[in-house]
């Protein structure tokens, strides 16, 4: 008799069931997109639908996810409504950039994420998060917005990590400005929707104006800074990211607007993903109390053993797996665009034929992919037993996708992964965070998968190890 307690299903829109008008499209889609979907999306293995007078295919086969992303991924290119949205935000970053200059960047970054390299920051992750964790001393109850305090949590690790601690920032509200940036400006405009071009104003996004100028500012005196070291000889500067994107500025490299964009995004948006995850983590964990006991186990029992960080993220599955299921259940980049250059076509095992014209839109979505009926036992349950080694062999390669696949794979997934395993360990073997009357996450999409209302959630202190159930 299985005697596994009935999994926690934490919060998520429904699946329409009556397609929506074209108003209601656009009110939704400026609202949150999350909400968009039907049943179909989450029952069928493709549909090819229109969307706004364009054709739009919208795709959850694995197998042609993978055709899609990999096998023939020089058909397709960027969608428009993606980088109308993204590139106002990112410009020439490695999210939006395209041919050349997205070659270049990714030549530029790419060597301080390899899983090497990645490996060699697990200590600086360490002493970040136990500084962090320091916030919640003498925690007894106390309620904190934990969607926040990963924010800052997440971008202090970047900030030691990449730039070593020389992100030139006088606000001492960085969370608060990522959230005010992501509402103004990481959400699609109704203008977006109607492929209107760049130049067209985008009402929604005038408020956000002021706080991306803010970042631009931020990002230029780090710049700055750096620079000025540099100059002073060839140790004055540290060997980070930083100094590596500088060093690669030339004829032939980055320009300075590129280098530019790409500490912006890494700053803005490659955080803010982890930090999303994490906050995620910690809120399904307070549901499903089993989990939590098997996580604080196996926290306690590595720590004891005095194992260097590098280690932690292979010797805690439990802990990896709480994390990878809160990225299935609310992937932090919600839906990948593409549009195809030439027509194109996919057949499957059994034999039938999906054709792919011309210029149709491609949506794969995480989102959708990953709450999918035909792929997931109980697809809307927290259950991070499908991570577990023993069980990942079951999960297709192209049915779980928190990072992308193919040439435009998320560069810092190694990086993030392992900052996530370092820090819930850390935060998991001092404290537990549970869930308040006034705990009501939502899922809402905006350039990541934020919870709105907040994450308000209480904060104890655990008994020592020796003494815990």
């Amino acid at each position: 008799m299985d005697m596994r307690p009935e999994p926690f299903e934490p919060p998520a829109p429904v699946p329409r069931t009556v397609p929506p008008s074209k108003l209601e499209i656009i009110r939704t889609v400026f609202r949150n997109p999350l909400e968009l979907w039907g049943e179909p999306s989450y029952t069928l293995p493709w549909i090819m639908t229109s969307f706004f007078g364009e054709r739009t295919l919208i795709v959850n086969d694995p197998g042609l996810i993978k055709h899609v992303l990999v096998d023939n991924a020089a058909n397709y290119k960027m969608a428009v409504v993606r980088q109308l949205v993204l590139r106002p935000i990112l410009r020439d970053g490695l999210l939006t950039a395209e041919g050349a200059v997205w070659k270049r960047s990714r030549k530029a970054v790419a060597p301080i994420f390899t899983p090497r390299h990645a490996r060699g920051f697990a200590r600086q992750m360490l002493a970040q998060s136990q500084r962090y964790a320091g916030k919640y001393d003498g925690a007894d109850g106390q309620v904190f917005d934990i969607g926040n305090d990963m924010t800052e949590l997440a971008f202090a690790i970047l900030s030691d990590t990449l730039f070593s601690g020389e992100i030139v920032s006088s606000s001492g509200h960085f969370a608060d400005d990522v959230d005010e940036l992501l509402h103004r400006m990481g959400r699609v405009d109704p203008m977006d929707l109607l492929r209107a071009p760049p130049w067209v104003p985008r009402l929604t996004r005038f408020g956000g104006r002021k706080v991306m100028e803010k970042f631009r500012r931020i990002v230029r005196d780090t710049m700055e800074l750096r620079l000025s070291r540099m100059k002073d000889g060839a140790d004055a500067a540290p060997g980070d990211f930083l100094t590596l994107l500088l060093k690669q500025m030339g004829p032939d490299g980055l320009t300075m607007e590129e280098v530019e964009d790409n500490i912006l995004t890494f700053i803005g948006a490659g955080h803010e993903t982890t930090a999303r995850a994490l906050a995620w983590t910690l809120y399904c964990v307070a549901g499903s109390p089993h989990i939590r006991d098997a996580m604080e186990a196996e926290i306690d029992a590595v720590l004891a053993t005095g194992a260097d960080p590098v280690e932690w993220l292979d010797r805690m599955p439990h802990t990896r797996a709480a994390f990878e299921e809160a990225l299935r259940l609310y992937p932090p980049a919600p839906s990948i665009n593409r549009a195809a250059i030439a027509d194109d076509s996919w057949t499957n095992e059994a034999g039938e034929t999906v054709e792919i014209p011309k210029d149709v839109t491609i949506l794969i979505m995480p989102w959708t992919l990953h709450r999918h009926q035909l792929y997931w036992e109980k697809p809307r349950a927290f259950m991070p037993e499908r991570f577990l080694p023993e069980n990942r062999d079951r999960i297709h390669r192209f049915q779980f996708l928190p990072f992308g696949a193919g040439p435009r794979i998320c560069i810092g997934a190694t990086f993030a992964m392992q900052e996530a395993v370092i820090a819930l360990a850390v935060l998991m073997q001092r404290y537990r965070f549970d869930v308040t009357g006034e705990t009501a996450p939502w899922p809402v999409q905006r350039l990541t998968t934020q919870p709105s209302n907040g994450l308000p959630m209480r904060v104890t202190a655990r008994p020592p190890a020796s003494s815990t159930s």
